[in-house]
């Protein structure tokens, strides 16, 4: 016949109590009592302390909260801000709502931490000298006491407001990292091996949006920034999709060719009137390529001095990029105009995209 369990008897805890403090397994000699007292001198002074940092632990609260409200709310994005809404204004106040929050969050729970130690808590100064790492059974006795009498100095089994007031201020810090986490995004899966460029869409200039003809780049040495069509004001998307068209003169363009064992396999010619495309984006960490040199077919990377033929498939020459340019290939619209004949065959931008 089974037994039926004794339902617990005695004060259940709630959340913000503490557990009861240890009892010490034999009774403190005289020479073990305590030295301090955990009654404050001045009552009343310590009755406001406590009340005043139970104040600055819920305005820590309210702030906390107020951040992730800030960061919820006052999010900036291209699909978050109005048309015709300033971004810089749209950015200042994101910066403030969260900075000012933030700030006061962190302040008022320092503060009212500094307060706690500074006028509820005996002014104690305790000596311990170095002992080996062993505890004897006399040193766990010892930790159980000194523990209590610990618990007891730092008035958090005395004051439950301050103790309460401070698990509610912490709260919203303690969330705050689920919160931001969501910045991290979904994983780019195959998103940076792509770009928008597909058949068929047409290439603009990047400040008027004109879409161009191969007579409009009819010079030698010419060299000019596109950016796909309609695409004009998405960030995501330019950051991958910006094009340079390049003019060449007759027998100045080498095209490139795949081989297969020594067979020729296919020939990539992708241009366009000798007019050839390569990505905007250096393959080393991603800065935009911007200067050409027209005697030499040089393409350079101001910023780490990679330097691309432009004649031979963009090809690095000098620097630390550790791959040629992807090439866009090219073809001619129904009305004429310079469009991608596909996206590009390679991922664009720093080769870490590549591997990743």
């Amino acid at each position: 016949m089974s037994e039926t369990p004794e339902e617990p008897t005695g004060p259940r805890r709630v959340i913000g109590t503490p557990s009861p403090a240890p009892k010490a397994v034999d009774t403190p000699t005289e020479s073990e009592q305590p030295a301090f007292s955990a009654e404050p001198e001045n009552v009343r002074h310590a009755k406001n302390a406590e009340r005043l940092v139970a104040a600055l632990f819920v305005l820590a609260f309210l702030a906390g909260c107020g951040f992730i409200a800030a960061y919820i709310g006052l999010e900036i994005g291209t699909a978050t801000i109005p048309p015709g809404a300033n971004p810089v204004v749209a950015v200042l106040r994101s910066n403030l709502g969260l900075g000012i929050s933030l700030s006061v969050a962190l302040l008022a729970l320092g503060t009212g931490s500094i307060i706690w130690v500074r006028h509820l808590t005996p002014n104690i100064e305790i000596a311990e000298e170095r002992h080996e790492l062993r505890s004897e059974p006399e040193e766990r006795k010892a930790f159980q006491r000194e523990f209590a009498e610990g618990a007891a100095i730092s008035q958090v089994t005395r004051r439950p407001l301050v103790r309460r007031t401070l698990l509610l201020a912490t709260a919203p810090l303690a969330l705050a990292p689920l919160v931001l986490l969501r910045d991290l995004g979904p994983l780019p899966q195959t998103d940076l091996r792509h770009t928008v460029w597909r058949k068929g869409l047409r290439a603009v200039t990047l400040g008027g949006l004109r879409p161009l003809q191969p007579a409009d780049i009819s010079t030698p040495g010419s060299m000019i920034t596109v950016i796909p069509e309609g695409y004009q004001d998405d960030d995501d998307a330019l950051a991958k999709a910006g094009v340079i068209l390049i003019k060449f003169g007759p027998d100045e363009l080498h095209i490139p060719t795949n081989y297969d064992g020594g067979t020729l396999v296919s020939t990539m010619n992708w241009t366009v009137d000798n007019i050839v495309a390569y990505s905007k984006i250096c393959t080393h960490v991603g800065c935009p390529v911007a200067l050409y040199e027209q005697t030499t077919h040089h393409i350079l990377c101001p910023c780490h001095q990679s330097t691309f033929d432009a004649a031979n498939g963009a090809n690095v020459i000098f620097g630390p990029a550790a791959r040629a340019l992807p090439q866009l290939p090219l073809m001619l619209d129904s009305a004429g105009y310079i469009a991608a004949a596909s996206d590009f065959t390679q991922p664009v931008g720093p080769s870490f995209w590549e591997r990743g």
